[in-house]
């Protein structure tokens, strides 16, 4: 599964309601760490379908759940279960850390 864009109006039901750990990418279309950190976040979610969802947020399309959550810089990846901020990894990464971050905390 690719990973799902989410909007400050589905944030409660694709991220706060998911039956299993969501994580989610604060990101803008602006920010080259994002556009790095991208692809890779896009191989995990097909990778680890069905025990995580990974979604993707735009910060500049959707202020709110930033603002929520205390979003100071990007990208900022958070990690959801049972609707709560379990672990959260702000900065790019290559794709080994985040596989790695993403299964230690999920």
């Amino acid at each position: 599964m690719a990973t799902v864009k989410v909007s400050d109006d589905t944030f409660a039901s694709e991220v706060l309601e998911s039956d299993i750990p969501v994580v989610v990418d604060f990101w803008a279309e602006w920010c080259g760490p994002c556009k790095q950190i991208g692809p890779s976040l896009e191989e995990l979610s097909e990778e680890l379908d069905g025990k995580v969802k990974i979604v993707k947020v735009n910060v500049d399309e959707n202020p709110n759940a930033p603002a929520q959550f205390g979003v100071r810089s990007i990208p900022a990846l958070f990690m959801f279960k049972g609707g709560e901020v379990a672990s959260a990894k702000i900065g790019a990464a290559p794709k080994a850390a985040l596989a790695n971050w993403i299964s230690e905390e999920a």
